[in-house]
């Protein structure tokens, strides 16, 4: 494919995002999120705790918290040992002076004590909301992509997790995680791809992670829509769970629209050899 048609390509896929931004929320994000948002955030000790116990872990909750959410924890699982403050109330005192007050209440941390949590993993029952991704068969296409980020100098590795994410992008190094599908592993690997050609090193790094998704999953839905994989709302919901908007898209089009152009026409480029053949005489 010439450099012009990929451009047209993805202009067209450029139009049909910001649509899809445009139309708000799907209801397949609105459900992730409002299941999400009953996941305690655990403060950053906890989730070294969590990480060293269990690596693989993604979600993670009490034993009730999951029953809450229809769920039972798998008989024989052993729980991951976090600390959880031990809380208690009293009434306020200010400077040995007692409130006038009585009934006023402080709180105040006396320590920590040992609780279990367990990973979704460990768990049975109701099916929590998934993630939109993107499907479908990208062939060739992946291997074409890794040559692509071969021939650019960078390394690329799989590992077994990688703390809840599929991909990370570190300058001259991506990394995957295994076990993705084949739809999957490609749309990851454009947008890693797209970060070390947007933000590493030197280049452009004082945007924003909003600004910085935005692009990068910008590029991975142009791309994987343009070798005619199914999109679905993958792209507009990830990019609004980074706060993306149209205006963020617009601000950011030349930058995204470049990158997707160049790994397109090089992806969808036809061989020397076939490019070279004469067609026959009428």
């Amino acid at each position: 494919m010439k450099h012009e048609e990929a451009k047209q390509v993805a202009d067209e896929a450029l139009a049909s995002l910001a649509e899809e931004l445009a139309a708000g929320r799907s209801q397949k994000l609105l459900d992730y999120l409002a299941v999400m948002g009953r996941f305690h955030h655990y403060s950053f000790g906890n989730v070294l705790l969590i990480a060293i116990q269990r690596p693989d872990a993604t979600h993670v909750a009490g034993f009730n918290a999951w029953k809450k959410l229809g769920r039972f924890v798998k008989k024989g699982e052993k729980g991951i040992t976090i600390l959880a403050p031990l809380i208690y109330k009293r009434k306020s005192d200010e400077e040995g002076q007692r409130s006038a007050d009585e009934s006023e209440k402080v709180t105040v941390l006396r320590g920590f004590k040992a609780v279990h949590v367990f990973d979704v993993s460990q768990t049975d029952g109701q099916p929590l909301p998934e993630f939109a991704s993107v499907n479908g068969d990208p062939g060739e296409y992946t291997e074409k992509l890794k040559a692509l980020i071969a021939r650019q100098g960078i390394e690329l590795v799989y590992e077994d997790t990688l703390m809840g994410a599929e991909g990370r992008s570190e300058g001259g190094r991506i990394t995957l995680r295994t076990g993705l599908s084949h739809a999957k592993e490609f749309a990851v690997l454009v947008h890693e791809l797209a970060h070390e050609q947007l933000h590493k090193g030197d280049r452009r790094q004082q945007t924003t992670k909003t600004i910085r998704e935005t692009e990068a999953e910008a590029v991975a839905y142009v791309v994987a829509k343009g070798i005619g994989l199914n999109t679905s709302s993958a792209a507009s919901d990830y990019i609004q769970l980074y706060q993306g908007t149209t205006e963020t898209l617009a601000e950011s089009l030349d930058y995204i629209q470049r990158v997707a152009t160049e790994i397109l026409s090089t992806l969808l480029a036809k061989p020397a050899s076939e490019a070279d053949e004469v067609p026959d005489a009428a």
